[in-house]
């Protein structure tokens, strides 16, 4: 299958050298089959760079667009801009002046197309081609400016503000991008640092301009980066969408994550699928000493990080399997025998057809491990932020699953902790999150609930049900 790439060009008072910067972008090297499109944000030019932009997309239609700022906003705001009209697989940004050369896109996209990295960064301070000698200040700011942010995001980044960044298109776009100007190179780091995505740096040529010659960055731009570093630092901002920032927030749960694992590890046998696993905060727990792990979702971006974050382990394939479509479950027909089902049920509204697919799924003695919230009482906005349809009474369970077909062994009562701190925050207070700091509290004391769930009065927050499939 052809994949395609997005190159983002914000644009602002460059007509002496967009025309040729464009030309050596439309002739750039591309990885085999890949395509490409062009998409230049005119930020308010009071030259004739836009008019320049718009020529050079009449003789390529379909290939270069040109999008325009009423005014001049900023870089930030130009890549944001350009990046709602990205159809790309990939995307990477491109000044639109010509101290980055176009010659090394491939270099960019190769971790990307090897399923290892989720962001690449052109390092300008990486020994490789040449790289034009010039400002001592300048360069001493840039190491001043990405050893605070690697010191505060606990990465090792050698360039945090260079232009050459490439990523997956539809991790880029699931993260907000609030900097309008040079400060969006600083927020995309500390972001892409938060979400604990592969970040790889690979040695880029570069070709630095002096002021003269219309270098914009100003000493001024330096030090508000510092400020959008402290600021991202102290503020979480990662996710567009209140879903997957739960299920991040849950991954910072690793005792409590474990606590579930361990739970259910005794049912799995030596080949399963995994369905819903999300962004994996389960799958590394499990799929340790599988001979075969089928992990699963029907979101593209959770695959593309799942790909990602297990690429290491051999016995790993991730798929893309809808619970409520069959035709999915084609592939996997008989040949399984676990299918692990954890906090995805209650998503659909045909829970028995669901129920029936997993069942098709399994070999003949096969178990099905599915796990649920409980009690119809206690749903709340936390449920309907998570799209929950329903959660479910022990007897509910059962009966569904046996009209699937399961002969269901027993159901574990998991977590009782929990449930009224659930029902206090979704029924009373209707919040629409995980407070991050309770949550670490909560998988601090881990050990301690593990040792007195049981002998809690009230019902608990998760039923987990183990089926099989018969003889």
């Amino acid at each position: 299958m052809s994949q395609s790439l997005s190159i983002l060009v914000p644009l602002f008072n460059e007509e002496e050298f967009i025309a040729t910067l464009l030309d050596r972008v439309l002739h750039a090297s591309l990885p085999d089959g890949m395509t490409r499109e062009i998409v230049v944000v005119d930020d308010g030019s009071t030259d004739g760079s836009g008019d320049v932009v718009a020529e050079f997309s009449a003789a390529h239609p379909g290939i270069v667009k040109i999008l325009r700022h009423n005014r001049n906003l900023g870089k930030g705001a130009a890549i944001r801009t350009a990046l709602e009209q990205a159809t790309g697989d990939f995307v990477i940004i491109q000044d639109a002046d010509l101290e980055y050369d176009p010659g090394e896109y491939a270099h960019l996209l190769k971790p990307l197309l090897e399923g290892k990295a989720d962001a690449v960064y052109g390092s300008r301070f990486m020994i490789a081609g040449e790289r034009r000698v010039l400002y001592y200040w300048h360069a001493l700011a840039n190491h001043a400016l990405t050893g605070f942010l690697n010191l505060l995001a606990d990465l090792n980044l050698t360039d945090m503000g260079t232009c050459y960044k490439a990523f997956r298109t539809s991790l880029l776009k699931s993260i907000p991008i609030r900097s309008d100007g040079f400060g969006f190179e600083a927020e995309i780091t500390m972001k892409l640092a938060r979400r604990r995505v592969s970040i790889y740096e690979t040695p880029i040529s570069y070709h630095g301009r002096t002021y003269e010659e219309g270098k914009k960055i100003r000493p001024w731009d330096g030090i508000k980066t510092f400020g959008v570093i402290l600021h991202y630092w102290l503020v979480r901002d990662t996710y567009k969408e209140s879903g997957p920032e739960i299920l991040d927030v849950l991954a910072g749960t690793p005792n409590f994550n474990r606590w579930m694992a361990e739970t259910i590890r005794p049912f799995l046998g030596d080949t399963v699928l995994e369905i819903g696993a999300g962004i994996g905060n389960l799958t590394r727990h499990l799929a340790r000493r599988r001979r075969r792990y089928i992990v699963s979702d029907i979101d593209q971006e959770h695959l593309a990080r799942l790909r990602n974050r297990l690429h290491h382990r051999p016995n790993l394939v991730a798929a893309r399997c809808d619970l409520t479509n069959a035709a999915d479950f084609v592939p996997h027909s008989g040949q399984v025998d676990t299918v692990v089902c954890l906090n995805v049920l209650e998503h659909v509204s045909d829970d028995l057809g669901a129920l029936r697919n997993l069942f098709t799924a399994l070999k003949t003695g096969g178990c099905a491990v599915v796990l649920v919230p409980q009690g119809q009482w206690a749903y709340g906005s936390l449920d309907r932020v998570l799209g929950h349809v329903r959660r479910y009474s022990k007897e509910e369970l059962i009966g569904r699953m046996e009209q699937a077909g399961f002969k269901v062994e027993r159901v574990i009562e998991f977590n009782h902790v929990t449930l009224p701190g659930w029902f206090l925050s979704g029924r009373i207070f209707r919040r629409r999150t995980f407070s991050r700091f309770q949550l670490a509290v909560f998988d601090h004391l881990v050990w301690l609930w593990r040792r007195i769930d049981r002998f809690l009065p009230w019902g608990p927050t998760s039923l987990i049900a183990i089926g099989r499939k018969p003889q």
